[in-house]
This record gives C-alpha cells, sequence and structure tokens, in this order.
C-alpha cells in the first residue's frame, strides 16, 4: 500500500513575485515528509500545489507533481478536481472555519465518498463510524449526529480527519492541523493522526512551524524559507545535525529562552490591575444577574506597573472571557476591575477613551481581527488619529516606525490583510495595539499562530518594550514555554476558576498544582519518540480531552 510522490523543480508565481523557486522532492510510499518553515516561506503553497490548486492570484508556472500514476499538473481542471477529496485529501488549519455549521457532522464527513461515487449513503455512513471510533471519538456510534458546534475544537480536528479519509486517498495534506489546540488535546490528535497514517501506509505531508510537533510524526523533513528549499533530510538529521545556517536558526528558536522575573521591589507597589471575585458568562441573564452561560466563577488576580503575567489552560478554561472582560468586551456578572486604583466601568461605552487607550488587546486571530478590505496604513491610521490625532507625514511616519517596530518592511502598509501571511497579520495586529501606547496589552495566544523565528521575534519585541516603556502584559497561552519566557508569575485556569498562581521562582518546582504539571508535561519535546512515552494520567489532573470524552455535553 502507500503512493509514492515526486516533485520537480516547482515554481509558482503571483504576478511579478516568486512565492515556489525552484522547489523538488521525492516521498516514499507510506511516508511522512514535514514542510517546515517560517510564515511566508511557501509551505502551504507548495502543499496545495499537490491537489494542483493555487490560491487566487497565484499560478503553478513551472516544473512537475507526479502523486503515483497521476501527472497532476498534466491533467486537465475537471480530472484535477475528480483527483480532489478521492485520492488526494486535505486537512486543514481550522476545523470550524471548513465545517458548514449548518449542517450535521455526518452529512459531511460522508459527503466525498457520495460526491466521488464511491460509496452509497449506508455503507458511507458505517464507514464513518468506524472511523469515528478509529479516531477516539466519545459516541463514535451518534457523534455524526451533532452539528460542528456541539463538539470540542480537538473533536472538531479529529472529524476532520475523518472526512479526509473516508475515500482511503493515496496522499494526505495535514496543513497545521494541531496549530489551534491546547497542548493536552494537541497530544491526543497528534496520536491519532499518526496512528491513523501509520496503520494505512498512507503518504502524508505535515506543514507546521513546530519542529517538536513533526519531529512526532515526520519521517522526513524539508526546510524552506523565501519559497526555496533549504535542505531535505531524515527526521533526526535534520534535528540533530543540520547543514544549513537557517535550520540551524529554527532549531534555536524552537524553544524560546526563559527570561528572568521582575524584581520583588515592583511587588510592594499598588497593582496596575487588580480583577476581584470576577464572574461573567454569556446569554440571556435571568432576574439574578446571572448570565445563561457561566464562564469565569470568582477570579482574582494582580498585576503590577511593568510586570507580565500569564494565563494558561485548556480550551474552555475561561482565559480569554477573562482578557474579553477587562477589556470591557464582556461585562461581568459579578465582582469588580480596577485599574491603576480606578474602578473601570462593566464595558466598552462607559469607559473615556483615555481608559481604552491604557488597555489594548491583541486577539488571536488576525484574520478576524483586521478589516479585510481596508489597507495595512488605514488599519493602523486609525488608532494614532483617534487617540494621537496624528495627521498627514506625522502620521505617515509613525506608521513606518510601527512597521519597523515589529518587524515588517514599509511597503506592507499599501496591501490589505489577504496580502499577508498569517504571522504577518498577527505582527499588523500588535503593531495596532501598540500605535495607542497603552500601559496594559492583553495578549490572547498572539504566538500561536507564528512560526518559531517569528515568534521569538515578538516576545524580544515584547520584553523590550516592557524594559523601555514599562508596558505590562496579560499574556494568555496554551504554550507554557512561551509563557514562561517572557512572564513573572503564571496563573492556571480551570473550568472557569483560578486553580493557582506560580510565582517565577517555582516554575520547574516539583511542588505545583497537579494541572499545572499536566499541562507542562504536555508540550511536546524537540526528539522523536515523546509522544510515545509522555504520561499524561497525573493525579489529581484530569486533561480536557478525556473529560469530553467522559461526558459528551463537555
Amino acid at each position: 500500500m502507500g503512493t509514492s510522490v515526486k516533485v520537480t523543480d516547482l515554481r509558482i508565481t503571483a504576478g511579478p513575485a516568486t512565492l515556489v523557486d525552484g522547489v523538488s522532492f521525492e516521498i516514499g510510499a507510506g511516508k511522512v515528509l514535514a514542510l517546515i518553515g517560517e510564515s511566508g516561506s511557501g509551505k502551504t503553497t507548495t502543499a496545495l500545489a499537490l491537489m494542483g490548486y493555487a490560491r487566487h492570484g497565484c499560478e503553478i508556472s513551472g516544473g512537475s507533481i507526479q502523486v503515483g500514476q497521476h501527472d497532476v499538473l498534466g491533467l486537465s481542471p475537471n480530472e484535477q478536481r475528480r483527483l480532489r477529496g478521492r485520492s488526494i485529501t486535505y486537512i486543514a488549519q481550522s476545523a470550524a472555519a471548513s465545517f458548514n455549521p449548518s449542517r450535521t457532522i455526518m452529512d459531511q464527513v460522508v459527503e466525498p465518498a457520495l460526491i466521488h461515487g464511491l460509496l452509497d449513503r449506508r455503507t458511507a455512513e458505517k464507514k464513518a463510524v468506524a472511523l469515528f471510533r478509529e479516531l477516539a471519538l466519545p459516541n463514535p456510534d451518534s457523534i455524526g449526529e451533532r452539528y460542528p458546534h456541539q463538539v470540542s475544537g480537538g473533536q472538531l480536528q479529529r472529524l476532520m480527519a475523518a472526512m479526509a479519509l473516508i475515500t482511503d486517498p493515496d496522499l494526505v495534506i495535514l496543513d497545521e492541523p494541531t496549530t489551534a489546540l491546547d497542548v493536552t488535546t494537541q497530544v491526543e490528535v497528534l496520536r491519532v493522526f499518526r496512528r491513523a497514517v501509520q496503520d494505512r501506509k498512507t503518504t502524508a505531508v505535515y506543514v507546521s512551524h513546530d519542529l517538536a510537533v513533526v519531529a512526532q510524526v515526520a519521517d522526513q523533513i524539508m526546510v524552506l524559507r523565501d519559497g526555496k528549499m533549504r535542505e531535505v533530510g531524515e527526521t533526526d538529521q535534520i534535528l540533530f545535525r543540520p547543514a544549513d545556517e537557517y535550520t540551524c536558526s529554527l532549531l534555536a528558536a524552537a524553544r524560546p529562552a526563559q527570561r528572568p522575573g521582575t524584581a520583588d521591589a515592583t511587588r510592594t507597589l499598588e497593582p496596575l490591575l487588580e480583577v476581584r471575585n470576577l464572574s461573567a458568562g454569556y446569554g440571556p441573564v435571568d432576574s439574578a444577574g446571572q448570565p445563561a452561560v457561566r464562564i469565569l466563577e470568582g477570579v482574582d488576580l494582580k498585576l503590577h506597573r511593568g510586570q507580565a503575567i500569564g494565563v494558561i489552560g485548556e480550551s474552555g478554561s475561561g482565559k480569554t472571557t477573562l482578557a474579553r472582560a477587562i477589556a470591557g468586551l464582556v461585562p461581568p456578572c459579578k465582582g469588580s476591575i480596577v485599574f491603576d486604583g480606578a474602578a473601570l466601568k462593566p464595558t466598552l461605552a462607559g469607559r473615556s477613551r483615555e481608559e481604552l487607550r491604557r488597555i489594548q488587546i491583541v486577539f488571536q486571530m488576525a484574520d478576524t481581527a483586521l478589516n479585510p478590505v481596508r489597507t495595512i496604513e488605514d488599519i493602523l491610521a486609525r488608532p494614532l488619529q483617534f487617540f494621537h490625532g496624528l495627521r498627514g507625514d506625522a502620521l505617515r511616519a509613525r506608521i513606518r516606525q510601527l512597521l519597523d517596530l515589529v518587524r515588517l518592511p514599509a511597503g506592507v502598509a499599501q496591501r490589505t490583510p489577504a496580502g499577508l501571511s498569517g504571522g504577518q497579520k498577527q505582527r499588523v495586529n500588535l503593531a495596532r495595539a501598540l500605535a495607542a501606547e497603552p500601559e496594559l496589552i492583553l495578549c490572547d495566544e498572539i504566538t500561536s499562530a507564528l512560526d518559531t523565528v517569528v515568534g521569538a521575534a515578538i516576545l524580544d519585541l515584547m520584553a523590550e518594550l516592557r524594559r523601555e516603556l514599562g508596558v505590562s502584559y496579560l499574556f494568555i497561552s496554551h504554550d507554557l514555554h512561551t509563557v514562561r519566557a517572557i512572564c513573572d508569575e503564571i496563573v492556571v485556569m480551570q473550568h472557569g476558576r483560578k486553580l493557582a498562581q506560580v510565582p517565577h521562582a517555582n516554575f520547574d518546582s516539583t511542588d505545583n498544582h497537579p494541572y499545572y504539571t499536566l499541562l507542562a508535561r504536555s508540550v511536546p519535546e524537540l526528539r522523536r519518540g515523546w509522544i510515545d512515552e509522555v504520561d499524561l494520567n497525573i493525579p489529581g489532573a484530569v486533561p480536557a480531552a478525556q473529560q469530553s470524552a467522559l461526558n459528551p455535553s463537555l
């Protein structure tokens, strides 16, 4: 079983720009090749080309792609469409954005088999249930009756894998399939993905910026930069004996260095931010003022000027809701938020322009946070005009400074978000927050979509701003290594409650809360075989993925 893949001198252009320049590689039947590189390196563009597909405005202008007996680029458009979803399938980064919210999961999982005439409806549904069971999904006999919003993110990602595997494809393309998942769920999803590919001897291409993740699944790694191949080799060779200087820089950035915490003297000052017994949620409010869905329950937190506090926890723990409540986007149903000694109004509408300026939030998903029809110049001009009244040459000069601050070229200002990579859009997202010159920045998973090099550069930038400007951070993440690299303390949350607050001196202690230990143990290590050795059975701590399996309502 298995199908070999051979790519020769692949070239992809977008007008005068060359996105992929002369890339060549081979994948043995039943093997997994990982494509690694920074945002904009051509990873996803190369992977999509294996289906004969180029994104809007792009063109596959040279080279050849052989998938088994198929000369992909020699096929007609109709023949390529018949190949996609049958012989070559694709697992996207965001399952939530890929599923139709108005159709049941079963309808969507069986669709490829029905469209390509491979199975009748009843047989396809039986095969889907078998895949649900193989992919360790809860209630495999009935989960297909649900709608996408009725399952967790990790479950939805595995359901997308079922959709990709139902046609028994020759080649599966996995495009950052675990980036949006918390660390404990990522472990479970990686395990089932790897097992499904190995059991079927399916050939696969795994696109990622996380070397520690691909170390668990890939037989080979190819490193890309600016559309060109820097090196390709067996996984152990790339990880431990890299030949290219750029590969060495990726490995060095794979785990950011932990920085020293701030001086204890700052803790004696009045806090810049104080959250007192905060509860919040969503939905209709009852007669007692309680929302239908409670997300936060009695959270207390203090953050001092110039300090960085990390907030960690799995999906659904209340991390983002906490940040949104502080920003005034989610009104609390109980408790208070005090900033620089003054109580803040619960909603944005009640806060002054100066209060809005002093607290800024950087959202996780730059795709939805940036206006798609505005240029980057327009996006950055808005806060500069609103908070500082800048116009004309002064406005344009400050925009150039902000782009330089987040390591983006000045020419980016004339583009729209669609013309930027995911990492570039996230840097614009950060630049927009910095434009207000805030005292507190609420960072909601701001490095989760970034490659290791850019992510490390952003962390360095944030540390520099903290030293020079005294900016404080509430840093939300599911990546404990990232939080440890920049924060003085770590708040641990689960099910909307604060379980523990770990000071910098105790980051490596064995006496921490069991749930903190679980999260620490779930971060992949940069070596092969880690995923087979890691033990997440920690007394007193249950991962969300296991809880969801035990209780389908979660």
